[in-house]
């Protein structure tokens, strides 16, 4: 046991540092992550260089000159230099994100297949791998090759055993025609009044995002409120849908003048209404209700005929929230995976009610017990 000297002053607390939230910070991205406090932020959303090896200028069939990625932040010696730079900013990343919280990392083929090595050896754990099919794709001009319309974005937890990590699954369903949202998505690239310019007319940045394919990200995989995290913050994407949708951001650029261009874009957006942002209820953290509730509350009547969407079974409710199939008695969920010789069976969605305008599926009876609760 530490003893401490009689009549010693006590030693100093160090505080934590506090985090920076909407801001820009200035710098090296590891250098500046290592300032922030530990296990800060709910979301990462990760645009690094892409090591493109570039070869000289690049022309159209025409030999007019190709505004290419060729700027210094996009040079690397050699790959082992890529991969200890990869690894250096994936372990700062690693130390600010909550347990609970998710990396979202973008590139190419020419780097992609690295940082996804990478993240596996220091511990991420992947959980997608989405592919962004550019709907105006830049054309492959010399012909030897097909045309590059796409680029791979790594969805990844911090760990194997991570719990809780946000997933908007109900709302992404539902805003996709009630069908499951799916890895490949179909996003144009950044055009038109969208794209930042200088004063000279070209190109503020290289490589600027469009604010569909963040907001897509921010809404899967973030709440209103979150911090979200991005070390390459370049021309502000991230920042600017961020603040739109409700969300704080944490940006690290090293480019003065990019962040510059970012700052204005973010100042000037307006963030949208409270109401339409809100985060839509998970089913998974709704108020748990037994379909005995919904039995005694009389929303489905003992001795209701339940049957599946199909009409292919056929159950009949009791008194005491269970139902019978033949002889056989259980839950809604038992009796469904019965029926169906089955494992498993989400009864809740599996069995409706037939009533003579058509069939009601008992969820609905559900969320009316979980609606009056409120």
């Amino acid at each position: 046991m530490a003893l401490r000297r009689i009549g010693a002053a006590p030693a100093a607390r160090i505080e934590a540092p506090a985090l920076p939230l909407d801001t820009i910070l200035i710098g090296d991205c590891v250098a500046e992550l290592e300032k922030l406090p530990a296990a800060s932020v709910d979301l990462v959303f990760a645009d690094p260089p892409y090591n493109l090896q570039l070869q000289g200028d690049l022309r159209r069939p025409d030999q007019s000159l190709v505004d290419a990625v060729d700027d210094a932040w996009d040079r690397f010696e050699s790959f082992s230099a890529y991969d200890a730079f990869t690894r250096a900013w994936l372990l700062a990343v690693r130390r600010v994100l909550k347990p609970t919280g998710t990396l979202w990392v973008i590139g190419s083929y020419h780097n992609i297949f690295r940082v996804g090595s990478a993240l596996q050896d220091l511990g991420f754990w992947v959980l997608n791998d989405v592919v962004w099919r550019k709907t105006n794709p830049m054309p492959n001009f010399r012909g030897r090759r097909f045309t590059n319309a796409h680029e791979t974005l790594i969805w990844a937890a911090r760990s194997a055993d991570a719990k809780g990590y946000t997933f908007n699954y109900e709302a992404l369903k539902a805003g996709n025609e009630d069908l499951q949202p799916r890895s490949d998505w179909l996003i144009p690239i950044c055009s038109g009044g969208e794209r930042l310019k200088g004063d000279d007319g070209r190109k503020a940045h290289p490589t600027q995002k469009p604010e569909a394919l963040l907001a897509r990200v921010l809404l899967s995989a973030s709440k209103p409120g979150d911090v979200v995290l991005d070390p390459f913050f370049g021309s502000g994407t991230t920042g600017a849908v961020a603040k739109r949708l409700g969300r704080h951001f944490v940006g690290v650029e090293r480019d003065r003048d990019y962040a510059a261009y970012a700052q204005a874009r973010i100042d000037a957006v307006i963030p949208e209404a409270g109401e339409a942002i809100a985060a839509a209820p998970a089913k998974r953290e709704a108020a748990r209700v037994a379909f005995a509730t919904v039995v005694e509350r009389g929303l489905v009547r003992p001795g209701a005929r339940l049957v599946d969407a199909r009409r292919r079974y056929e159950a009949t409710v009791r008194a005491d929230g269970t139902i019978a199939l033949g002889n056989t008695i259980g839950s809604i969920h038992r009796i469904g995976a019965i029926a169906q010789g089955a494992e498993a069976c989400n009864g809740w969605t599996f069995w409706h009610v037939d009533e003579p305008h058509g069939l009601t599926v008992i969820d609905a009876f559900r969320d009316t017990v979980r609606a009056e609760a409120v």
